[in-house]
């Protein structure tokens, strides 16, 4: 499922709980409750697409991640007359069966409809205000630790002050260069009795594995507000930091930004998600059960639904730079994992067949002969399979929107 996750984990504190300040130890198990409830996430926007619509429930601590809500009904409808279906595709996952595009002025309300025959909508929701992205860009920096890294940077401007809340989530692609890929590759040979040989033979390598590509979604909330500034503008932003010695950057780096313009409503919801998710503490002042949400029960008006419908105007960027653009001249960052050259012999003093069983586990890659083989050496170098291999880590084929 590609999308950013935002798992609910639902447990109320007893109301002496949270209005009592003492530290006296206390069981865990008889102050916390379980909630199951019924998990949201719909954010629909001005792009002209297919949208999604996710449906989950809530989850104990102790289960592997959240159920699935499926078979539901779920549309969304508008003031101009107009009827939205949604048809789930993968569970819990629902795509709208036409592609559209929310517009200014407009009122849309959701419509759910579980598989118990329950019933939840939303109240009347307009377009939020559409505000582009001026400009994305790079910058090389120190952060506060004093430590290099690259900071990217957004800029945007509603010069009639009627955005104000912003959200961000990014994608980021990166190439992938296997530094130890060679034109050969080890070759299980076997006798006339189909038995494997401890000596390998060799075959082409295919150039698919030396050059790659990996894309990675934001799974953090990142906001910002501008209420408190003297204007409706988003300046030096930093919506993404890496390490300058992260391995994602080593080769060449491309981002796509999209920026969300929210309702206060929305903005506020997201802002106490993240601190929830942040918080380091079972104590802390703001609690799960208290998060307003907009989709409420036809039903039963007390039962909690998690989630928000939104309505978001949305603006996109991307840019893309290389290592050398930045740090010319310097080496570049460390491989993504040790690339350390080792000999395996084709037998070990237990009468093991060593390269052979680690070419059978796919562990290994050959770098070259070994002219020089110590005690205990086999005649061939070996680095782990991802130094020769780059589709260990990503994909060789090149991404549509990829520019070198």
């Amino acid at each position: 499922m590609k999308k950013n996750k935002i798992l609910y984990i639902i447990f109320l504190f007893t109301i002496g709980l949270i209005t009592s300040k003492c530290t006296e130890p206390f069981d865990i198990d008889e102050q916390l409750v379980f909630v199951d409830a019924l998990v949201v996430e719909a954010s629909i926007t001005n792009a002209f697409k297919y949208h999604e619509i996710f449906l989950t429930r809530t989850f104990k601590f102790e289960e592997e991640g959240p159920k699935l809500e499926s078979n539901a009904v779920v549309n969304i409808v508008d003031n101009a007359g107009n009827n939205y279906l949604f048809t789930e595709g993968e569970p819990g996952v629902y795509t709208s069966n036409i592609k559209f595009k929310a517009v200014i002025n407009t009122d849309y309300q959701l419509i759910i409809t579980t598989s118990d025959s329950k019933k939840y909508v939303t109240a009347n929701i307009q377009l939020t205000n559409e505000t582009q992205i001026d400009n994305l860009y790079a910058t090389r920096d120190t952060n506060n630790f004093g430590n290099e890294v690259m900071h990217i940077k957004i800029e945007s401007y509603d010069t009639n002050r009627n955005s104000n809340y912003y959200r961000y989530v990014y994608e980021e692609t990166y190439k992938i260069i296997a530094p130890n890929w060679t034109n050969l590759d080890f070759v299980v040979l076997q006798d006339d009795e189909g038995n494997d040989l401890a000596a390998p033979g060799f075959g082409p390598r295919s150039r698919d594995e030396r050059i790659c590509y990996n894309s990675v979604i934001s799974n953090s909330i990142i906001q910002i507000s501008t209420t408190d500034l003297s204007e409706d503008r988003v300046s030096e932003f930093i919506v993404r930091s890496i390490s300058a010695d992260d391995a994602i950057i080593s080769s060449r780096y491309s981002i796509l930004v999209k920026q969300y313009v929210q309702s206060l409503e929305a903005y506020t919801y997201y802002d106490i998600l993240n601190q929830l998710s942040g918080s380091s503490s079972l104590f802390a002042q703001i609690q799960p059960g208290f998060i307003n949400s907009n989709i409420f029960s036809v039903d039963n008006k007390s039962e909690m639904v998690l989630g928000f419908f939104e309505m978001t105007s949305v603006s996109e960027k991307r840019i893309f730079f290389n290592y050398t653009d930045f740090f010319p001249n310097e080496d570049l960052p460390p491989y993504f994992i040790d690339c350390r050259v080792t000999s395996p012999p084709f037998y070990n003093d237990g009468g093991n067949t060593v390269l052979l069983h680690s070419i059978r586990e796919g562990r290994v890659k050959f770098l070259e002969d070994n002219l020089n083989p110590g005690r205990k050496e086999g005649p061939y170098k070996t680095v782990p399979k991802a130094c020769g291999d780059c589709t260990q880590l990503g994909s060789s084929e090149i991404p549509e929107f990829w520019i070198e």
